[in-house]
């Protein structure tokens, strides 16, 4: 007999018991994970009767609009809707939609898996909420729902439940229509007929659509149409036709290419729709807001209604019977339309866009757009991209204070060519200005105050195109700069507007600290103070939403405090002089090549105010609208611009004595309360100024003009002054400015002594605005 001498093992039961475990651990949790969704299935089942009240016309309270001491400025308003059947949706209309928006629709279950896993990965990887949900149910569900965002999972899940038993329970063409009828279109347009007659209901091609005894307009949509229609819903305002047509053709085109590739449309047709131009603005009947008390707000509000919907959604913003509180002040508005009438009411000529922006909070506190919103609705104040001449310098100075560029370096000034790079070789940049008048030699307080383009070209250059750009986008410009050598002296490829102008200078004007707010949208200037949603829930779960201001630093100050001292010399004695109220204020001229678009920015103690004049429909040189003589920075824009702030005081002013006599008899709120506050009535344009303001603190009034508030005498013609040098060998557009004088004085803030005085420029020539 042969024994082992091997030791006798056993198997390894303990490892077998813990997969065991393991195993039933996993079946117990996938069976509760099932459970769990599948009651998730049942519970929501209770919600698509609500589902089919939601697509149908129904009554609901509108939100309404207060300016910033709760007067009523108008409600979120909508196109009225019309509900349409499934027949009355042409074909192409669908497939239009179904291209660009979900695929796979008619062949999905109404849940995109790919998608909630893509959507869940980026939601993970963000530590928020990225990416929602892709199929038209989840869409529509969501619409329905009025969720917005900051959803929990729980939200999630139940709403992808509902979108596949919304798809069991409906068939294709119901869900479809139900989509059709309830999602915003821009525009004040809310389902698919009030889109069409809002975009297409005034060209030639579809009049009289939609009215009594007449095809409903979405009945006579082309391909072309379709298409522009669909691509709008993913983004009503990125891809508004009226406010960014390029970009809202773009998506267009990708909408017809996506129904080619889907079989939708034939090359014929693709190739004849692409060709088609999109509806002009003339033609798109935009809701017209009402003026209150005798106020324009139509473009503020048409503004912050677009706001509105895009962070609380279309249904909560129309039909929720939210109280928004916005920044605008009725009394700042009329002074701000006042003092753009004083100069510029005479029809058929330029006209004004102006933005003034509290400092300490951010809050756009009037707007003026154009001359008529009932008469042309298009924002020039948010959509007006315009050439800023001269205004540009401001971003030049920031940049090369921080490069460590003294204001007190002396510059030549003289006609100067400069050899710089491109891709197609070595290109020559001259650079001149004005009736060839140059100082010789200068300052850079000087330059700034007579805005010199020889000097500031070399300064620019020397610190460098993309510096700059990327300076002033921190600052607060959020349209695209070129960094081509015309840049250094405002030629730009695209246009700065007066939103994005006065919020940047309000960055100088907070010590270097860009402004903005928790309700802001973007980057933008506030807009929206409280929103109050009642006994409703905001989609944060609470019911009221309240502004903070925010601010993020982008200039050191002592940078801030230079440049502010040496923009002060622009008022007092350089090109700006005509904006000069008695008391501290700071700010930068501008004028265009061909005396196209004519700017002054700046700021006093308490408000960042952009004032740009020229003519909204295209370059149109304004060569003998001052007086016989062109319009440059420092004429109506400057004048403008210190009508508007002496006004704005005495309203301050008055608001404060109010306020102090309401405190000393015990009845009143103190000053800068918003609640019960008796609104003044806006004193005439010449009245005194008001005294001691701080930066902060709203309702206190402004420190007093020293010349009382009324206006300024109007300044002599040009005689050989700002801003109409020319640059050459440039690709863009270059927007020269003003001759020179004189060295200015030394600025306050200034880190040392001046160097002897520059000699005084040759030709005799005087500063102008």
């Amino acid at each position: 007999m042969i024994e082992d001498d091997r030791p006798y093992t056993t198997a390894p039961r303990p490892r077998l018991k813990r997969l065991r475990f393991i195993a039933i651990l996993l079946a117990v949790l996938l069976l509760g994970l099932v459970s769990f969704v599948f009651g998730i299935f049942i519970a929501v089942a209770s919600d698509l009767p609500s589902l089919t009240r939601f697509s149908q016309l129904k009554d609901a309270k509108s939100s309404v609009l207060l300016d910033d001491l709760g007067r009523p400025l108008g409600v979120v308003s909508q196109q009225n809707r019309v509900i349409v059947t499934p027949s009355q949706i042409p074909q192409i209309v669908k497939e239009a939609v179904v291209s660009i928006e979900d695929r796979r629709f008619q062949t999905s279950n109404g849940v995109d898996v790919r998608g909630i896993g893509r959507a869940f990965f980026q939601d993970v990887l963000h530590q928020g909420s990225v990416q929602g949900a892709s199929t038209i149910e989840q869409q529509f569900i969501k619409n329905a729902l009025q969720a917005q965002s900051h959803r929990t999972i729980f939200e999630k899940l139940r709403e992808v439940a509902l979108a596949y038993q919304l798809s069991h329970k409906w068939s294709k063409e119901k869900i479809l229509t139900a989509y059709l009828n309830t999602i915003y279109f821009g525009n004040g347009a809310y389902g698919i007929e009030s889109a069409a007659q809002t975009y297409f209901g005034h060209d030639v091609n579809h009049l009289d659509c939609g009215m009594p005894s007449h095809q409903l307009c979405v009945a006579q949509l082309q391909p072309w149409e379709s298409a522009l229609l669909a691509g709008i819903i993913a983004s009503p305002g990125r891809f508004d036709p009226v406010s960014h047509p390029l970009i809202a053709k773009t998506r267009r085109n990708l909408v017809l290419r996506e129904m080619l590739q889907q079989g939708y449309l034939t090359e014929r047709v693709y190739r004849q729709s692409v060709a088609q131009a999109l509806p002009a603005p003339r033609d798109i009947r935009i809701p017209r807001e009402q003026t209150v008390e005798g106020v324009d707000v139509g473009y503020f509000t048409s503004w912050v209604q677009q706001q509105v919907i895009e962070r609380y959604g279309a249904p909560r913003a129309f039909d929720g019977g939210m109280r928004i509180t916005t920044t605008l002040d009725l009394d700042l508005q009329r002074a701000a339309e006042q003092a753009v009438a004083t100069y510029l009411a005479y029809p058929g000529g330029p006209t004004a866009s102006l933005v003034a922006i509290e400092n300490s909070t951010g809050e756009v506190r009037a707007m003026v757009g154009g001359r008529s919103y009932a008469r042309s609705p298009f924002n020039l104040a948010i959509n007006g991209q315009r050439q800023p001449g001269s205004a540009f310098k401001a971003f030049d100075l920031a940049a090369a204070l921080q490069d460590g560029v003294s204001p007190y370096s002396v510059w030549t000034s003289k006609r100067k060519v400069f050899v710089v790079p491109s891709p197609r070789g070595p290109e020559r940049f001259v650079v001149r200005n004005d009736e060839n008048a140059y100082s010789g030699s200068n300052t850079l307080t000087g330059a700034t105050a007579f805005s010199d383009n020889s000097i500031y070209a070399e300064v620019g250059l020397k610190v460098g195109t993309r510096r700059i750009a990327r300076l002033a986008h921190r600052m607060g410009i959020t349209t695209p700069l070129s960094t081509n050598p015309a840049m250094t002296i405002g030629g730009l490829t695209v246009g700065v507007t007066p939103l994005d102008m006065a919020h940047a200078y309000e960055t100088i004007a907070r010590n270097g600290r860009r402004v903005s707010g928790t309700l802001a949208a973007e980057l933008w200037p506030v807009a929206i103070q409280e929103v109050d949603a009642g006994p409703h829930l905001l989609p944060d779960g609470d019911h009221r939403d309240v502004n903070r201001v925010t601010t993020k630093p982008v200039l050191p100050p002592s940078v801030a405090e230079t440049e502010t001292a040496m923009l002060e010399g622009v008022v007092q004695y350089g090109t700006g002089k005509a904006a000069a109220i008695g008391q501290f204020a700071a700010g930068k001229t501008g004028t265009t090549e061909n005396y196209g678009d004519a700017w002054f920015v700046g700021w006093d103690s308490k408000y960042t105010v952009a004032v740009w004049v020229g003519y909204p429909n295209g370059l149109v040189p304004m060569t003998n609208d001052f007086n016989g003589g062109p319009v440059l920075g420092g004429t109506f824009p400057a004048l403008i611009w210190h009508d508007f702030i002496t006004s704005a005081a005495s309203v301050d002013k008055l608001r404060a004595e109010r306020a102090a006599e309401k405190g000393a008899a015990g009845k009143g709120s103190p000053a800068g309360s918003t609640s019960g506050t008796e609104v003044a009535p806006l004193p005439s344009s010449g009245g005194e100024a008001a005294e001691g303001t701080s930066p902060s603190g709203r309702g206190k009034g402004s420190a007093p003009s020293q010349h009382g508030g009324g206006k300024s005498p109007t300044p002599a013609p040009r005689a050989g002054s700002e801003e109409s040098g020319s640059s050459q060998g440039s690709a863009a557009p270059v927007a020269p400015e003003a001759t020179h004088q004189a060295p200015a004085p030394a600025p306050k803030a200034a880190p040392s002594p001046p160097p002897e005085p520059a000699p005084a420029p040759t030709g005799g020539v005087a500063p102008s605005g």
